[in-house]
């Protein structure tokens, strides 16, 4: 019996770079050993999104990109969050179990906090609690996380652990797994790559709006002309090649030092690697774009299949606390 893996990702709409070297070749490579639950979590995107008009074009775009990329519907479920209603009963039920202290103490809320003082909501607190509700109530086992995110799941953990102390034994408590989650640099070499930052490149674009994408990128900040030697150690772009052009990575590196190549042959060079890597992704893209209604029955079976894990683990909870 395969353990349970469940993972969520907010609804951003097509994915980029970061995105795919991230996360989206993990889930692909999880479904070899576990059992996937894989879920676009709109709900939590509520907490920041304050005009949703593309909220169900984000969604779409996404899954997209997940079952191009390789996430079968036949081997792991594939849903929307706000499909499966039970996910919003359990999560008040955590809700009265769940510290205040906690939730306040989070990190990720102060931050989220100081970036939008605007619409600090009671959601946006509840967070935490919400993803609790959304690993256990599929009783997954085993959460894929990076090491930054170890504290958002130990909280899950001692919310799952303090139901249990109360009310019995009724949940696994998910253990992390740690992965590689690159920290894939934007095109203007210091933040993160994001869509909300705008430094991002989107791994649906056509060769040619890659090749436009990549050229815009910011490279060695020291190297003013092309006959100056460069420094590969210091430039985004070069720390690409080791996803997309691995095998010349080396070279490149010597040839920037000596000058042989300027900065210009360094981004044709990535952005041919991208195009070849991302190639046979993009043609199933183009096949599965042409069968809209594929995705939303994919998403519909998914949800069938969630709901089933989620009405019987509700069934229990509500047993334990007493509610039928």
């Amino acid at each position: 019996m395969k353990r349970r893996v469940f993972s969520g990702a907010r609804p951003t709409g097509r994915q980029h770079l970061g995105n795919y070297l991230g996360a989206i070749q993990n889930y692909v490579n999880l479904q070899d050993e576990y059992d996937c639950v894989y879920c676009i979590v709109d709900i939590h995107a509520l907490t920041t999104l304050e005009n949703t008009a593309d909220l169900q074009q984000n969604i779409h775009g996404m899954v997209l990109d997940w079952l191009a990329a390789g996430i079968n519907p036949e081997r792991s479920i594939i849903f929307v969050q706000s499909h499966v209603p039970e996910v919003t009963e359990l999560h008040t039920l955590l809700s009265m179990v769940t510290p205040l202290g906690w939730l306040l103490r989070v990190p990720t809320f102060k931050e989220k906090a100081r970036l939008q003082p605007q619409n600090v909501n009671y959601g946006l607190v509840g967070y935490p609690v919400l993803m609790t509700a959304d690993i256990v109530l599929y009783k997954a086992e085993v959460v894929p996380v990076g090491e930054d995110q170890l504290p958002h799941l130990e909280l899950a953990r001692e919310i799952a652990r303090r139901f249990n102390n109360l009310f019995g034994d009724t949940f696994p408590e998910p253990q992390a797994k740690l992965t590689p989650f690159p920290l894939v640099l934007g095109l203007d070499g210091k933040e993160k790559m994001s869509k909300q930052l705008g430094n991002d490149i989107e791994i649906a674009l056509s060769d040619k709006e890659t090749v436009a994408r990549v050229m815009t990128a910011v490279t060695d900040p020291a190297r003013r002309y092309r006959s100056d030697p460069g420094h590969p150690e210091i430039c985004n772009i070069y720390r690409l090649h080791q996803y997309f052009s691995p095998s010349r990575q080396d070279s490149i590196g010597r040839q920037c030092r000596s000058a042989d190549i300027g900065c210009v042959d360094c981004k044709t060079l990535l952005a041919r690697g991208i195009n070849a890597s991302l190639g046979p992704f993009r043609e199933r893209r183009a096949v599965l774009a042409a069968k809209p209604q594929y995705v939303t029955d994919v998403l519909a079976d998914g949800a069938s299949r969630a709901r089933l894990i989620a009405q019987e683990t509700l069934r229990e909870v509500r047993q334990r606390v007493g509610l039928i």
